[in-house]
């Protein structure tokens, strides 16, 4: 077989199928390979021309058939199994060739593997691939970070694939190491904020103001044609109005789907790599927690037997929609300003050389989260790229204060008439103790002193203290 493959792809779900398609689109060739003959009998059914697209079952025949140095990218889930498929490629490829973990691997493993393959001659990284199947098909954002070298001989591939943002690739090397893979699970953080904050302004308007399906369609469309615009705004409209196939086209399959929300652990890790580096993203947190309530669906069911529940007071529905929008965006703000800030500290913590700004405009089109808000994001960091958190960004001053109030009123209202708001109530509890100059930590201070000789800090002299408690 002729070395005429321009690039490579290991698993052909529908991820890899797409992405593969993607890139014959672009015109570069490419071949296939998945353990399941299906997938690949499907791949060169929907490729068409073998010149173009082709695939197999067997490993060695997939390298083969690749022009050096070989470009292979893996998408398949994270774990021990893309050390399985690595070490099922190593007796076949050559010094020089290039393997890219486009899943979603957690980034300590991606520095294991990359020092690992660094010795045997392999340049290895991991290119975060956002969009989901259609974005895989039309043109993802992708998070690409590793070996520099390996990056380049891909760049011209990746830029052609990618979303477009006003003609610019939704793609750029954003550092070495684990850089990519990285900012990835920041980027899946974010996402599981967003997506929490969205359903529970939806939970509101329902029970707070009887919104219908249809009118929350109108709603969430009227929303995303204004400073809302985003990804996630765009097809929970949709969703609104998505008609029950099984319910003889009744509109509202939404309410026949459980309240029971799955996760694969990109949000759980970005909380908990956010606590090891000391940076709070609680909106992120608390929209992990909520998929852990979720799952608890009988105890849930049962412990509301148990206790009153206020009878919810109606709002004027022209009153809540205005004030829900204005809490939506503010905690989408907050929650950007989360994510971000725990990529810059990441950046200086494990050497990835971040630029906010560059992830902020590769996010732009193409993935989850994007979003209008992403350009004055983009915009702010160009403007200050020592900029410590967006919220003391002058371009973001005024679009949270005029919005913070809206926030402190559904809050109020929530807790009093009995509706659980946990992403909102926690980023408006963060704003406010990230702008408060005086925090009652001072008494934690004092007690783990009394407690533990752990001595304090005080206000008016420098040094450390420690004081007997006790006479």
């Amino acid at each position: 077989m002729k070395n005429m493959y321009d690039f490579g792809l290991i698993g052909l779900g529908v991820m890899g199928r797409n992405f593969i398609l993607n890139v014959a689109d672009n015109g570069f060739s490419a071949y296939g390979n998945d353990l399941d003959p299906e997938k690949v009998a499907a791949l060169k059914k929907e490729g068409g021309d073998e010149d173009r697209v082709n695939a197999t079952t067997d490993v060695a025949t997939f390298v083969q058939a690749l022009s050096q140095p070989r470009k292979i990218m893996m998408l398949v889930p994270a774990g021990k199994i893309v050390d399985s498929v690595i070490e099922g490629l190593l007796p076949h490829i050559d010094e020089g060739d290039i393997i890219i973990d486009g899943g979603n691997s957690f980034f300590t493993d991606t520095d294991r593997r990359a020092e690992y393959l660094a010795e045997k001659g392999i340049h290895f990284f991991g290119a975060g691939v956002s969009g989901g199947a259609k974005g895989a098909r039309k043109g993802p954002s992708i998070m690409p970070g590793g070996s520099k070298e390996g990056y380049a001989a891909v760049q011209p591939i990746f830029e052609a694939v990618s979303a477009k943002y006003e003609g610019e690739p939704c793609v750029a090397y954003l550092g070495p190491k684990s850089a990519g893979n990285y900012v990835k699970m920041v980027h899946n953080g974010i996402e599981y904020g967003l997506m929490q904050l969205t359903s529970e302004i939806y939970d509101l308007l329902k029970k707070g103001g009887d919104y219908s399906n249809l009118e929350l369609h109108e709603l969430y469309t009227k929303w995303n044609e204004g400073r809302l615009q985003s990804f996630l705004v765009e097809i929970t409209s949709k969703i609104f109005s998505k008609k029950d196939d099984l319910k003889m086209g009744e509109l509202g399959l939404l309410d026949q789907i459980s309240d029971k929300a799955k996760q694969k652990g990109t949000g759980k890790w970005t909380s908990q790599n956010a606590m090891d580096l000391g940076i709070p993203v609680p909106s992120i947190d608390i929209a992990v927690s909520m998929r852990e309530i979720s799952a608890l669906k009988e105890e849930r069911t049962h412990a509301d037997t148990l206790y009153d529940r206020p009878e919810v007071e109606k709002m004027d529905k022209l009153i809540l929609a205005e004030l829900a929008e204005k809490a939506l965006y503010f905690s989408f703000i907050v929650t950007y300003a989360q994510g971000l800030h725990q990529l810059a500290d990441a950046s200086k913590e494990y050497g990835y050389e971040l630029d906010i700004a560059v992830i902020a405009k590769i996010w732009r089109a193409g993935c989850i989260i994007r979003a209008g808000l992403l350009a004055d994001i983009t915009e702010a960091f160009q403007a200050d790229d020592h900029l410590p958190n967006l919220l003391v960004s002058p371009l973001f001053t005024e679009k949270v204060q005029s919005t913070v109030g809206a926030a402190r009123k559904l809050v109020a209202y929530a807790a009093t008439n009995g509706i659980p708001l946990p992403g909102l109530s926690n980023s408006l509890t963060y704003f406010d103790a990230y702008t408060s100059t005086r925090l009652p930590l001072n008494l934690i201070q004092a007690q783990r002193d009394y407690f533990g000789s752990h001595t304090y800090e005080r206000l008016d002299r420098e040094g450390v203290f420690h004081t007997e408690w006790e006479e």
